[in-house]
């Protein structure tokens, strides 16, 4: 097991902790042996944490997620809460909570580890090969499968309510899902079957039997039908990406999977502005609460009016990018915009699940690139506008809107940066892309 100055020394190097802690589960079950990380936005009892934010310093949860309870039942340790973007809110863990450290690339610090699970996919690749190791993430628009493509590991965001959300800092509580990154497809499917499963504390969690996933990794693919998605290699794709994911696409071929192209026109279209919509809407809503009266940040001064004191307490603790998506949110879901934006949004939401529906009465998994780029340099973010940022997701936030199981394995390097391939399947056919991604 990997110690606690071992991890000091990679926290001070690469900024992947935000706490680091060690909580020591039962002394047997499936996960014996392993460390694990949790994502800032997950309880873990007595733990402070923060959701990588600057208004929840010293919140300390008096409850365990139920997916903190159940691997601690089955025999992990869990040594800290790793770094992410505040709240779930961008891409490339750039924005975190005020005064909070920026995670870095383990293949190279000038890069981004990707977001907004950065700290979770970048110190599960700094660790491979060295410690059994395996994080606790969460994904909205992407959040799981971008930072497993920018550092290559393999990250499986699973269906939406495959994983029960109980203890969950929400952003968005229509798109948020909790699932595992980690250093092989056996890990993240040993994680899957741990932490999935019916929560009578979770009303969205589905009540139906959990495949043994570990089953599936390294089972032939022979007469599966994979869809190649058309627009997953237009414009905006690099040509080193593009050129990898081809290359895995045809190893698939040659093991008997049948290869066939898929158009999702409406999707590609509408996704991202309609992802946008629907998360800010639902974020402004969610972060209300975090008013300064009842947990995390609070001011010394109690004599100001409400309206004035939570003002203060909210404008001296977000972040940039935490006011911009409150705003957003704010103005889509108004008296005079409902209907415009929000309600429309969702209804393009429902064509979107009825378009990927579709597609898989043709085929048992859809293939494309998980992200259009490698991971980027610092410099290259801060270069970029805030829609530019969001283009980012152009791939990814189809299937949280749709909420579709989709799986991020590496599958090459492009200019010594790591490439994913992206599998997205059907709803509760996480063993499938399992089953095609361990050929990848």
């Amino acid at each position: 097991m990997i110690d606690q100055k071992e991890l000091e020394h990679i926290n001070k190097e690469f900024h992947f902790f935000n706490r680091v802690c060690s909580v020591s589960g039962t002394k047997e079950g499936k996960l014996k042996g392993y460390s694990l990380t949790v994502k800032d936005c997950i309880c873990v009892e007595g733990v402070e944490s923060r959701g990588g934010s600057k208004i929840l310093t010293g919140y300390k949860p008096i409850f365990d997620a139920t997916v903190v309870a159940k691997v601690k039942k089955q025999g992990a340790t869990i040594i800290g809460k790793t770094a992410q973007d505040a709240f779930g809110f961008g891409s490339f863990s750039v924005n975190v909570g005020i005064d909070m450290k920026i995670p870095l690339n383990p293949h190279d610090k000038e890069r981004t580890c990707g977001g907004s699970s950065g700290g979770a996919a970048g110190l599960t690749a700094a660790l491979s090969g060295k410690h059994k190791h395996i994080s606790i993430a969460e994904s909205t628009g992407g959040s799981i499968v971008c930072p497993a493509s920018f550092c290559g590991v393999v990250g499986l965001c699973p269906t939406y309510g495959r994983v029960s959300r109980y203890g969950l800092m929400d952003y968005a509580n229509s798109l948020d899902k909790i699932g595992p990154i980690g250093q092989d497809l056996h890990d993240v499917a040993l994680l899957l079957e741990v932490i999935s499963g019916y929560d009578e504390n979770e009303s969205t969690s589905l009540n139906t039997p959990v495949p043994k996933y570990t089953t599936f990794v390294g089972k032939d693919i022979k007469g599966m039908k994979i869809g190649i998605l058309k627009e997953g290699f237009g414009d905006g794709i690099s040509k080193g990406v593009a050129t990898e994911v081809k290359k895995a696409i045809e190893k698939l071929k040659k093991l008997g999977a049948t290869i066939t192209e898929i158009s999702l026109p409406f999707s590609t279209k509408y996704s991202l502005a309609c992802y946008y919509i629907i998360a800010t809407s639902e974020a402004s809503t969610n972060l209300a609460k975090y008013c300064g009266l009842r947990y995390g940040a609070m001011e010394n001064n109690m004599n100001k009016g409400f309206n004035e004191y939570f003002s203060s307490v909210r404008s001296s603790n977000f972040n940039d990018e935490t006011k911009r998506r409150i705003i957003l949110g704010t103005f889509a879901r108004m008296a005079g915009s409902r209907d415009a934006y929000y309600m429309r949004a969702m209804k393009v939401r429902t064509k979107i699940i009825s378009e990927y529906k579709n597609a898989f009465k043709q085929v048992d998994a859809l293939i494309c690139p998980t992200m259009p780029v490698i991971a980027p340099k610092f410099e290259e973010i801060k270069k970029l506008t805030p829609l530019e940022n969001y283009m980012m997701d152009i791939l990814t936030v189809g299937p949280n809107l749709a909420g579709l199981p989709h799986l991020s394995v590496p599958c090459g390097k492009s200019e010594g940066m790591a490439v994913g391939v992206m599998l997205i399947g059907d709803h509760l056919s996480e063993e499938k892309l399992i089953q095609i991604g361990s050929h990848v």
